[in-house]
């Protein structure tokens, strides 16, 4: 899947290539809901187990993590992939954070000082809900910043990408790919659910005016900042089984090639052994 997935590096992107509610994969794809759901329970077990090697690896000194970064337009599921794919991890390795508006505090620092301070530490699963990407997403389209200022963050946030990979972070980076009319009904469904209220506001609506210079802004993020040390994966994302099975997948094939171990023990097993059957 990573590279079937994968952006090509260095090429022009054009979105409205991409068919969002495709499911692709070959014969490991999933065909239906029920056969996604199905799939994402079986990758469970091995996931659970690599996470716990990555953990446990820790404790003896190696300092490598993993990273996931969801981007997307608002309803393509960055929320849902959390609750459905970290879930399956063992809460006690992964940090989670969620980007919103930054506070006046760190408006005080660099764009991407709040990044630096949130990144998952040695063994840890880092989940990062949105990201500094916003900072050259709504940054440009609302005019946040001045342009030459955004200009200058594609460079850096490449630099502080590699920085992170040369420092044991492997960063995974997906794009929820989302059609204009999936989020539609998705943004319907949430206003006909009381419960759901909360995840809405009207200026969801004035953003999808703003559409067209969201998807540009995307393509530059795709074209501009993907690398071979942090590739960005493109996920199709109107089917949310499909998406919560891709990124699974994605994230399985990430820490089987990191292949963590369990640390060597640094004590006698046997001479423990023995003295505690001494004690029966």
């Amino acid at each position: 899947m990573r590279d079937l997935l994968r952006v090509p590096v260095g090429e022009r992107v054009a979105l409205s290539s991409y068919d969002a509610s495709a499911t692709p994969g070959g014969a490991l794809a999933p065909r239906s809901k029920t056969d996604g759901r199905e799939a994402v329970a079986r990758m469970s077990e091995p996931l659970a187990d690599l996470q716990e090697r990555l953990w446990a690896a820790s404790t003896a000194g190696d300092h490598r993590r993993i990273l996931l970064v969801l981007q997307g337009m608002d309803t393509s599921g960055k929320g849902g992939t959390v609750k459905h794919v970290v879930g399956l991890f063992n809460p006690v390795g992964c940090r989670v954070r969620a980007f919103r508006a930054p506070t006046p505090r760190e408006l005080r620092h660099d764009f991407l000082w709040r990044a630096g301070k949130r990144l998952p530490r040695a063994g840890e699963f880092g989940i990062f809900d949105r990201s500094y990407y916003e900072d050259v997403l709504i940054g440009r389209v609302r005019a946040l910043a001045p342009p030459a200022e955004i200009e200058s963050r594609y460079g850096r946030i490449n630099d502080f990408e590699r920085s992170l990979a040369d420092d044991g972070v492997t960063v995974v980076k997906c794009f929820l790919h989302i059609s204009y009319e999936e989020q539609r009904r998705r943004l319907l469904r949430r206003l006909a659910d009381p419960r759901k209220h909360w995840k809405f506001s009207p200026a969801d609506i004035d953003d999808r005016a703003l559409w067209p210079a969201y998807q540009e802004a995307y393509e530059t993020v795709l074209e501009r900042c993907g690398t071979d040390a942090a590739p960005w994966y493109l996920v199709p994302a109107d089917r949310k089984w499909y998406r919560d099975w891709a990124i699974s997948r994605l994230l399985l094939e990430h820490l089987k090639t990191m292949d963590p171990q369990y640390p060597k023990p640094d004590f006698d097993v046997e001479a423990c052994r023995e003295r505690l059957q001494e004690e029966g």
